[in-house]
């Protein structure tokens, strides 16, 4: 018999907390849910879980302060993060961190369900696909699976997300890779947050390649980006 997904949840709300356990919990997802900032990483290091889902505004320790721990001890787990504030500023440092969504309060309980699914059945299609491993970018080498850069004797280990948005690139070398396959392949949609998202990705990418000029990663506006070497 299959597994539940476990799914920790740091949500100081305790009415919003025990209604969206619940919720989750009738689709079949076991949910560790937690409503203090200070407790949560003993939580997610005494367990293994496969999603997180953490509120911003949190007592003694915010989300972003949280995921940035998770991110150091997992680097694949997906994170979604839940919260009433709209700037710009947070929802970028949400995505600089890792996230994988970022979803608005008051929201739609199906929508986050929705999400969950799409996100995590995204990570098995990515674990699964038998794709190529090994690029040449310039002077830079590529491993896909190992998920490093190299040059001379210099290594860059690149981010899950990171490597796969690279490695599509990487295929589609000196052609356009269109955005919303992009979006579609690794975030699993297309919406404001995982555009501003994958715009980030691509200003990382950027600052790894920068040293060697014959390399550049341009954007095309309205269609999407190209990966141009000239060797």
């Amino acid at each position: 018999m299959n597994r539940k997904l476990k799914i920790f949840m740091v949500e100081d709300d305790k009415n919003f907390g025990a209604v969206m356990k619940s919720y989750l919990s009738i689709y079949d997802y076991e949910v560790e849910w937690v409503d203090d900032g200070a407790l949560a990483m003993d939580v997610f290091n005494a367990q293994n879980f496969d999603l997180c889902i953490l509120d911003v505004m949190l007592p003694h320790v915010d989300g972003f302060t949280i995921a940035a721990g998770i991110r150091k001890k997992n680097e694949h787990i997906p994170i979604i993060f839940l919260t009433a504030k709209t700037l710009k500023k947070d929802i970028m440092e949400g995505f600089r961190i890792g996230a994988d969504d970022y979803i608005t309060k008051p929201f739609d309980s199906e929508v986050l369900l929705m999400k969950i699914r799409a996100i995590l059945k995204r990570n098995t299609l990515l674990k699964a696909s038998p794709e190529r491993d090994e690029f040449t970018i310039g002077m830079y080498s590529f491993n896909a699976a190992l998920r490093i850069i190299r040059h001379d004797d210099q290594e860059q280990k690149l981010s899950p997300k990171e490597s796969e948005l690279l490695r599509m690139l990487c295929t589609h070398m000196n052609k356009v890779l269109p955005r919303e396959e992009a979006l579609n392949s690794i975030w699993g949609e297309e919406s404001y947050f995982t555009t501003r998202s994958m715009d980030v990705f691509m200003s990382k990418l950027r600052k790894y390649l920068k040293d060697d000029p014959s390399v550049e990663i341009a954007t095309v506006h309205g269609s999407g980006y190209i990966l141009k070497s000239e060797l």
